[in-house]
């Protein structure tokens, strides 16, 4: 009998940040997967009032569809902690962790996996960045350190436009990153329970895989497998799986590189929370391994816990 049987799942979803619009897609699409396998689903759109909601469902473990600030961060997993109520998906050190990319990245190193040369800047000091503070040319990438989806995220071709794009990035959550350009195949990888599922290569038609390309059908195209070659797969899942381990990682989550002309694997990030929406790339890699999506929202729900 599956673990959670006879339990009250509440699939936590939309909130607060950014990334509502995605979260809500992401939440019905798990919670009719789950439903499907039998389970006795509430949906819980994340507001302010959402431990009282909890108790007035009387959840017995939560299922976590929340992408960016407020639930991919640490803190909803902070307070189903305090509560009592098992979840899904990393703890509160690795969730926090995964989502600032400027600790992440530090993390990265200390592991010896490849990481992009970059410098980050506190968002105050964004106005005045110049391009004699940076060790290596154009074009560049900005990001803001503590945001998901690509918000924020601007390539800059040339030192003029600089300024504008910090400026832009610090509008969000962390440190502004400004990272060298690296011109290779964009790969995501999908981890979970520890162990590598696969790699899909991203193929969009836009000139990089921003906001609108990760959630308009039909603007990107994906290669599962990814079309490169044994070797550099073996590496980049290897990484992967290191990279996930070594931020403490839980449940399932998506590691997503630049592999380089050479091969090497310049790792991105880690999303604690990737999105399982219909143009998401972790069900994409799992039925691509013969996993149909309500199975692998089940084996997801299996590996609920508290981890405190």
């Amino acid at each position: 009998m599956p673990k959670w049987t006879g339990k009250k799942v509440a699939v936590l979803y939309g909130g607060r940040s950014s990334e509502r619009e995605v979260s809500l897609k992401t939440g019905a699409a798990c919670a009719d997967a789950l439903a499907s396998r039998g389970y006795d689903v509430a949906r819980i759109d994340v507001d302010l009032d959402v431990a009282a909601r909890l108790r007035e469902h009387r959840i017995g473990v939560a299922f976590l569809a929340l992408h960016g600030r407020w639930g991919e961060d640490g803190c909803i997993q902070g307070l189903l902690e305090a509560m009592g109520i098992p979840y899904t998906h990393s703890g509160v050190t690795a969730s926090a962790v995964g989502m600032d990319k400027t600790i992440s990245k530090t993390i990265f190193k200390s592991l010896g996996l490849d990481v992009i040369e970059y410098r980050a800047f506190p968002p105050e000091h964004a106005g005045s960045i110049a391009p004699s503070e940076l060790p290596f040319g154009f074009p560049v990438v900005v990001k803001p350190a503590g945001e998901g989806s690509s918000v924020g995220v601007q390539i800059v071709k040339e030192a003029a436009k600089l300024k504008e794009a910090c400026a832009e990035a610090a509008r969000y959550k962390g440190d502004v990153i400004v990272e060298r350009y690296v011109k290779g195949t964009e790969v995501n990888v999908a981890v979970l329970d520890g162990k590598a599922l696969g790699a899909i290569e991203i193929a969009p038609e836009r000139e990089f895989y921003d906001y609108a390309a990760k959630y308009t059908a039909g603007t990107t195209k994906y290669h599962y497998p990814a079309r490169i070659s044994e070797a550099h797969q073996h590496r980049v899942l290897r990484a992967a799986e290191r990279a996930h381990t070594g931020l403490g990682c839980s449940g399932v989550s998506r590691v997503d590189f630049i592999i380089s002309p050479d091969g090497t694997p310049f790792i991105l990030e880690v999303n604690t929370l990737p999105g399982m929406t219909a143009t998401s790339l972790v069900p994409k890699i799992a039925a691509g391994i013969g996993i149909p999506f309500p199975e692998l929202c089940e084996r997801i729900l299996e590996g609920a816990a508290l981890k405190a």
